[in-house]
């Protein structure tokens, strides 16, 4: 893949995963911000504090 291939893919990607967050939201409600973030900690490696 070209550096532009590379480039429109991760829109694509960063597209569909916002419409998907946006299809949760409507039927779920929208994220807890603390959760996302304890989340967010275990995906980096991190413990996750408090």
């Amino acid at each position: 893949m070209t550096a532009a291939e590379v480039t429109r893919q991760r829109q694509l990607e960063r597209q569909r995963l916002r419409e998907l967050m946006q299809e949760s939201e409507a039927v779920n409600g929208p994220a807890d911000p603390a959760a996302v973030e304890v989340k967010r900690a275990v995906l980096r490696g991190r413990a996750a504090a408090g």
